[in-house]
């Protein structure tokens, strides 16, 4: 005969019936699983957890007015960087101490200090709920602990991060102000070296070659506007040598006494002339009259020395020659022009030479103009930037300084740690609740499995069903006075379980609420 399980419809009474026949065994598991819970859950370590919330304060008044003057050190991914300076080994160190771990006799070994210093690390959670907040939480089996240790992190971490922050400010002062020594030492060469190529080549300065040329162009200039002065004083020596070829030297050839006979005639005409209009005592006409005296007496007296001269030289003639004047004047004119030439000829040469020497300088100045041009490019480039690492060693001194005092990137505690009354995580009560469920569901499980898929017919639709016939008649099961009391028996004791069970869960839960802390 093929055997066919239950339809769920016909396992309502049989489950009855197994639970009847089974109650003792029900009630005995849901007994051990509960208790067993309940031991699991008062024995289960207690976590009490401690958390503290961190503030960081980016900007205030004194980040505003030195805007553009001081860099204030920022934060970015604050929790991964809070892992990094809490988890070191510096700071877990210090966790140590103040959890009293290495208090412990024997002192704990460095390989007992690693695992435990991995404990710490692992029941310790730093998270960041908002961009300017760092939440830090600790949990222990001891609550102080707990609280202590939570709060020494939160300090731990605001030390180093402040210290690392003045480490960092001043790294970067240091940094610049070394890259600001040696800048300074390579301007100083680049200006020793512009000077000393100066000082070797005098020509070799700013704006050289425009001078030189300027330079240049004027001394040609003068050097045309001599020859053409040149070429005017020659045309005009020729003129005059021409002139002074066609004129006679002397134009006459006079005595003594008619010289003075022409003077006295000149003389008488003047008085004459004065007596018309003034009489014999006005000064000019005595003036004349005295000159006409002394020329008489002059005549007389060159009379004189002709009688003794012929007396002595019969044959001498006393004449006087009389240059010509225009002759004279261009004579003078001729000498003039000469002079002239010559000194234009001089300044013809001076200025060709001027010439020649600012040609040759214009050529070193051109040559030098690389190697200047060089130098004075590495100077500009090395004081460019030393000023500029100046202006930011200032910057950087700033920063270091508002980061001394605190004023820049802050922490501050906004929820302080406090003392745990209560523990966190699964609790006696979660275990108790777990505990009674689970007695309760896994035999009434168990028992329905092995109703479902029990091979056996327990019921007359079942044997038709399986033997597909119909079942004439069915005899009920027959308790006897035997089974009856057994029963009775089952029934007392699953009470008796559930009672103790109850029991144990009540003052389980008065122990834990009055007895212990």
């Amino acid at each position: 005969m093929a055997t066919s399980l239950a339809p769920l419809g016909e396992l309502a009474p049989i489950l009855l019936t197994e639970a009847r026949r089974r109650m003792l065994t029900l009630g005995t598991l849901f007994a051990l699983i509960a208790l067993a819970a309940l031991v699991i859950g008062a024995t289960w370590p207690k976590r009490y957890e401690s958390s503290t919330t961190i503030l960081v304060q980016e900007s205030n008044i004194v980040t505003g007015l030195m805007e553009g003057r001081a860099v204030a050190t920022t934060v970015a991914d604050r929790a991964s960087i809070a892992r990094e300076v809490i988890f070191s080994r510096k700071v877990m160190g210090e966790i140590l101490d103040v959890g009293g771990w290495m208090a412990r006799q024997p002192p704990p070994s460095p390989v007992e200090q690693d695992r435990m210093i991995e404990s710490i690390t692992n029941r310790t959670k730093i998270t960041s709920p908002r961009d300017n907040l760092i939440e830090i939480s600790y949990a222990d089996g001891d609550p102080a602990r707990s609280y202590r240790v939570t709060q020494r992190l939160a300090e731990s971490f605001i030390q180093e991060s402040l210290a690392a922050k003045e480490r960092e400010s001043r790294n970067a002062f240091d940094f610049i102000n070394g890259q600001v020594e040696a800048y300074h030492k390579k301007l100083t060469d680049a200006e020793d070296k512009l000077k000393a190529y100066r000082e070797a080549n005098v020509d070799a300065r700013p704006g050289g070659e425009a001078d030189s040329n300027a330079r240049i162009a004027q001394l040609r200039s003068q050097v045309e506007q001599a020859r053409m002065e040149m070429m005017e004083q020659s045309s005009r020596e020729g003129a005059l040598v021409a002139q002074v070829s066609g004129e006679s030297e002397i134009t006459a050839v006079q005595t003594r006494d008619g010289q003075i006979r022409a003077q006295l005639a000149e003389l008488q005409g003047q008085l004459d002339k004065l007596l018309l209009t003034y009489t014999d005592d006005y000064p000019d006409v005595v003036r004349i009259r005295h000159q006409m005296q002394d020329l008489q007496e002059a005549l007389k007296r060159n009379e004189a020395q002709k009688s003794t001269a012929k007396a002595a030289n019969p044959s001498s003639i006393d004449n006087t020659v009389q240059y010509n004047p225009l002759y004279t004047e261009l004579r003078s004119k001729l000498n003039e022009v000469r002079r002239n030439h010559g000194a234009t000829a001089s300044r013809l040469a001076a200025s060709q030479t001027m010439l020649n020497d600012e040609l040759e300088r214009s050529k070193r100045i051109a040559s030098s103009e690389n190697a200047l041009s060089e130098l004075t490019r590495d100077y500009e480039v090395n004081r460019d930037i030393y000023q500029d690492l100046l202006k930011r060693r200032e910057n950087a001194r700033v920063s270091m300084d508002l980061d001394q005092k605190q004023q820049g990137l802050t922490f501050r505690i906004q929820e302080p740690a406090v003392m745990p009354l209560r523990p966190s995580g699964l609790r006696m009560m979660h275990f108790a609740m777990a505990g009674l469920g689970l007695g309760i569901v896994l035999p009434l499980g168990l028992l329905f499995g092995y109703a479902r898929f029990d091979p056996r017919a327990r019921s007359a639709a079942q044997i038709e069903r399986m033997a597909g016939v119909p079942v004439l008649a069915t005899i009920p099961v027959y308790a006897t006075p035997g089974d009856r009391r057994r029963n009775f028996v089952h029934g007392t004791l699953l009470l008796a379980i559930i009672a103790a069970v109850g029991i144990a869960y009540v003052m389980m839960y008065w122990v834990r609420m009055e007895v212990l802390p």
